[in-house]
């Protein structure tokens, strides 16, 4: 059971087809144990599929498609990572908006691995403090964020971490940043 109570605190797990499963396994617990509500959001409705690297993993199901989404009903958002996923997410004008609107509105998010591409799409890092997977960091870079190779980043309610061996780490902060509320240094 974690340290941090965030009991009735709906959060929007944001992702597509190509998500790395564990990194949304394991945030996804981490925020049920914690008394959270996980709510899985995604460009289209019915079943995701979940990755393991490259191999196949489980399928997982949508609760709600991203047009149809309202940041304003969730108190925070997490960006898994995986390659494709996050190819595809970045693409995505209404993943890019419903991001966007978490910063508009100062709420926690949290984006590990390859997520952060949709927060360079969604034109929320600039002189922001991020980590990622390493080969995001000119990306991260050169849209203006501060990034540096770091377990776990936190920048005013924005979490990021490297890797899914990064997890506990993530997970404690991103409960933390969910436990605190709204961070006015975390916007748009």
């Amino acid at each position: 059971m974690s340290e941090h109570n965030i009991a009735g605190k709906k959060v929007a797990f944001l992702l597509t087809d190509g998500v790395e499963q564990v990194e949304l396994t394991s945030p996804w617990n981490a925020v049920k144990e914690a008394g959270g509500e996980p709510t899985l959001v995604a460009p289209k409705s019915g079943k995701l599929q979940g990755y393991h690297g490259t191999d196949k993993g489980e399928k997982f199901d949508v609760d709600l498609t991203v047009a149809e989404a309202i940041a304003a009903d969730f108190h925070a958002l997490v960006i898994p990572g995986g390659v494709v996923n996050a190819d595809h997410l970045r693409a995505d004008k209404d993943a890019q908006a419903f991001t966007r609107a978490f910063f508009e509105q100062h709420k926690p998010a949290a984006s590990i691995c390859h997520g952060p591409w949709l927060l360079i799409d969604a034109g929320v890092v600039s002189g922001r403090n991020v980590t990622s997977y390493h080969t995001l960091q000119t990306d991260l870079r050169n849209a203006g964020a501060n990034w540096s190779d770091e377990e776990v980043v936190v920048d005013q309610g924005l979490v990021t971490s490297r890797n899914p061996g990064d997890l506990p780490a993530f997970n404690d902060k991103l409960l933390e940043e969910i436990a605190e509320g709204e961070h006015a240094g975390q916007t748009a």
